[in-house]
């Protein structure tokens, strides 16, 4: 997990130090906790962790977007909360790390450094997982590989943070690759990559709405889809996962699934098959079909999961008129966040420009326009 020869160690003196990417979301939304696939992409942007160990037993946090360092015994992690709840994301790191066999009977000193907006739907959380992870054991020692890597770290938001997310998170940030899609089958956990198609963009569209994956509006997804998924086990038979059902089967019960079930239930079903459209028409390079998907993917999310926003629909909609543009949708958990753009030659920073411009007009907030491409993931160098 060398560094790449482009990046280099933001920090001094320290023992070893971890890097990991944000994420997008290129197509697959909501369909990794029901045991769908995701197609998702490393993006340029970072989250560094820089370890150095300490004489004591004293484990300390520090982090340049945050005040003052979180500090407590190593033998004592507990959750944090407040303004220092950002520290959990580590801690749980810690606790996993230690569960799996890692030796960690030093006291250490950790530092965040970070280029990834927090609060956008790119994922820092699991970047800031999977650097820790990476430099931590790239600083002790220990033979883990990167799927072992993010399945702990998704424990460790899981369990320790209290954030239900599937693997899509932490796979792609593991994974990411340059000018490389990686697509994650979370039935399997089978992990690959599909070529990002040549000459084009990925631009970020990011709202200043509130958004974190632990709030209300997630966990309330996340058990209408296992309800739905119970429903149809119960009307079916064999329904281990809500993608097992494909949209036909869900028209004939219909009349004995809630209104609001049927709905959550629709979109996971067409939109795990859209992944995997998606993917063979990448491979075909029949770019104008998977653009169409995009936008069918969000007007999904917008109507039968109802995960989007005013704002969001906006964005997507102005895209949807603009030249250049091939596909785009929100991206990440939603209510609020950001939407994406996969875009051609016509499409630069003239084009972004005229979009936040609009957006500008109809809400008077601003819209943080982020040009980025398809990056290697994570890594450790000491």
């Amino acid at each position: 997990m060398n560094a790449p020869s482009s990046l280099a160690c933001p920090f001094d003196d320290v023992d070893a130090w971890g890097s990991a990417p944000g994420r997008i979301e290129f197509i697959g939304n909501h369909t990794d906790y029901n045991g769908g696939w995701v197609l998702g992409a490393a993006i340029d942007r970072r989250v560094e962790v820089g370890v150095r160990f300490r004489e004591d037993d004293q484990l300390v946090l520090r982090s340049a977007d945050a005040e003052a360092a979180v500090r407590l015994p190593l033998h004592a992690i507990e959750a944090q909360s407040g303004a220092r709840a950002w520290a959990n994301y580590v801690l749980g790191v810690i606790v996993e790390l230690r569960a799996a066999g890692v030796a960690l009977d030093r006291g250490m000193e950790l530092r965040v450094e970070s280029t990834l907006p927090v609060g956008a739907g790119l994922s820092s959380s699991a970047a800031l997982e999977l650097a820790t992870a990476v430099a931590v054991v790239e600083a002790v020692g220990g033979d883990l590989d990167r799927k072992q890597l993010a399945q702990l770290c998704r424990r460790a938001e899981n369990e320790f943070v209290g954030v239900p997310c599937g693997i899509l998170d932490q796979a792609v940030v593991a994974f990411g690759a340059d000018d490389r899609l990686v697509r994650v089958d979370a039935r399997t956990d089978e992990i690959t990559s599909v070529p990002f198609p040549p000459r084009t963009g990925l631009w970020i569209f990011r709202t200043h709405e509130a958004h974190a994956l632990a709030d209300a509006h997630y966990q309330e997804r996340h058990d209408e889809a296992r309800a739905a998924r119970d429903r149809l086990d119960d009307l079916l038979g064999g329904v281990d996962h809500l993608v097992d059902v494909s949209p036909d089967q869900l028209s004939e019960v219909q009349a004995e699934l809630p209104e609001v079930l049927y709905r959550r239930a629709r979109h996971v079903s067409t939109e795990h098959r859209r992944v995997q459209r998606a993917v063979r028409l990448l491979r075909d390079e029949a770019y104008e079909s998977v653009g169409d998907l995009l936008f069918a993917s969000h007007d999904s999310s917008r109507t039968d999961y109802e995960n989007s926003t005013d704002e969001l629909d906006f964005v997507v909609d102005r895209l949807r008129d603009t030249d250049g543009v091939l596909g785009g949708r929100l991206t990440g958990a939603g209510f609020g966040g950001a939407a994406m753009a996969w875009t051609g030659e016509g499409f630069g920073a003239d084009e972004a420009d005229a979009v936040a411009a609009a957006y500008a007009d109809a809400f008077d907030a601003e819209l943080d326009v982020i040009a980025c491409r398809p990056a290697v993931g994570a890594f450790a160098q000491s």
